[in-house]
């Protein structure tokens, strides 16, 4: 099977995910929100313990709060946090090389443990956030209302179908 398809069936099973979930618009994409504000902000591994809580305070989807979180994942945090980190660490006016930034990351990516993330400095620590910040304002928003968008689409569509197929039977 080629990337491209196994991209395309990837893409086809999150729209699905999205638009078959049984409630509002507003619901599911607040859902979604939450998961990539947290998929941004918090570290790999810690989304879910702050997502799922905050799906049921603010009544959003528990699904899209659990699978929004997966834009940092086990592929994509490679790619990711450097970038999030080198952003960050300029806003702050710092001056750390993405050469550095990749190195350090590195280690508490494999590690995958809290202690390596504690023992990577303050100015690394700052600039991640810092950066994570800046992501989450830009995607959170993005992401609210791409799949507001998509899933009234989705509810019109079907609505219509229903309507027509109700006119041709009678």
């Amino acid at each position: 099977m080629s990337y491209r398809n196994w991209f395309k069936r990837k893409l086809v099973w999150l729209y699905r995910k999205i638009v078959h979930e049984k409630a509002s618009p507003e619901y599911i994409a607040r859902g979604w929100a939450i998961g990539m504000f947290y998929g941004c902000l918090i570290p790999f591994g810690l989304q879910l313990v702050f997502s799922i809580p905050t799906s049921f305070i603010l009544k959003g989807s528990k699904i899209g709060a659990t699978l929004g979180t997966l834009i940092t994942n086990h592929v994509t945090i490679f790619f990711i946090y450097p970038v999030q980190c080198l952003v960050g660490n300029r806003l702050i006016g710092g001056d750390l090389s993405i050469d550095y930034i990749k190195g350090s990351l590195y280690n508490v990516m494999q590690e995958q443990s809290l202690s390596m993330l504690l023992d990577l400095g303050l100015e690394l620590l700052e600039s991640f956030f810092i950066g994570g910040l800046l992501f989450t304002a830009v995607m959170t928003p993005i992401t609210y209302f791409v799949v507001l968008k998509i899933v009234k689409k989705y509810q019109l569509r079907r609505e219509r179908k229903r309507a027509l197929k109700g006119k041709a039977c009678c």
